[in-house]
């Protein structure tokens, strides 16, 4: 973190591995949002010049900013150097922390998880203080948000490698069993493509759930049936008032996320139910949702009005 606190004109930042979403909120001001792809080549410095054109297009057409919120998928040290990142891999070692201060020196700066962020929008915009959030995409990415603030405090809550099945197939972080090995979207539809005898992508899955193919319905309820198993364990330990899911695979299946929610429903014991399952209210833009909220935590400044909160 980095820069003093001043006035109430904020940037989110929603950092992916191929493409960037920005934007700016001031009150009385119409919103700034811009999305654009990183280069092909995946150099660092090439990334940052992109980055620089574009703060520098959001200052001629918008104005400046007085506190930015950057929400990453890497992994970052507590000085904001990054130490992992298999989808940028040429950004290991990047000092995070000083190249936002170089774009913005003039604004307080903060990155966080992206998974992180995601549950604090929407535990935000839920009007829930305690919420478990379950971004279902390329992997599975996640957050806690309890009493209003994301824990825990020094690390991300990587819900994507808690592990369901001990002898289950084996995840990009080399152990088996871990959710995001069976509940991600490449995961069903490996298995989908497994079942059905040939490849499947994700218009195939969705058209085979349209026509309750039984390999398309199998697939899918192999993942939502995990996804349950780590609703109810986190249930158990952090007894949130929500269990959210979002992200692009699960938005984009229809009766994904309530199959997850009936499923978990069933696997509550008696005096200790699993916490209900809504689906993302933000859909793909959770993260950057919480990049915006970030920034506005460092300036202060109230958020706008928010929707009813889900009863």
């Amino acid at each position: 973190m980095s820069g003093p606190q001043r006035h109430g004109r904020v940037l989110g930042i929603d950092v992916g591995g191929t493409k960037v979403a920005l934007r700016a909120e001031a009150l009385g001001q119409p919103a700034y949002d811009r999305t654009f792809h990183w280069p092909r080549t995946a150099d660092p410095a090439a990334d940052l010049t992109v980055l620089a054109v574009e703060v520098d297009r959001l200052r001629d057409r918008w104005g400046p900013v007085d506190a930015v919120g950057v929400a990453m998928p890497a992994t970052t040290d507590t000085g904001g150097t990054v130490t992992t990142w298999p989808g940028r891999p040429g950004w290991v070692g990047l000092d995070l922390t000083g190249a936002l201060r170089r774009l913005f020196p003039d604004a307080a700066t903060a990155v966080a998880d992206d998974g992180d962020l995601a549950a604090l929008a929407e535990a935000r915009c839920a009007g829930a203080d305690d919420v478990v959030y379950l971004g279902v995409g390329t992997g599975i990415g996640g957050g806690v948000v309890l009493a209003g603030r994301p824990v825990p405090g020094r690390s991300s809550a990587e819900i994507g490698h808690v592990v369901v099945a001990l002898d289950g197939e084996r995840c990009d972080c080399d152990r088996h069993g871990c959710l995001q090995s069976i509940a991600s979207g490449p995961a069903t539809l490996r298995r989908a493509a497994a079942r059905r005898g040939g490849e499947v992508g994700f218009d195939d899955l969705r058209a085979g759930l349209d026509r309750r193919e039984p390999w398309a319905m199998a697939a899918v309820e192999e993942s939502c049936r995990a996804l349950a198993a780590a609703v109810v364990s986190l249930g158990e330990i952090l007894d949130p008032a929500l269990a959210i899911v979002g992200g692009g695979f699960a938005a984009g299946l229809p009766g994904f996320v309530p199959l997850v929610a009936e499923r978990a429903r069933r696997a509550g014991r008696p005096g200790r139910p699993a916490p209900p399952v809504r689906p993302a209210a933000l859909g793909g833009l959770s993260s950057l949702h919480g990049a915006v909220e970030l920034a506005r935590d460092l300036t202060g400044t109230p958020a706008p009005a928010r929707p009813t909160p889900i009863a």
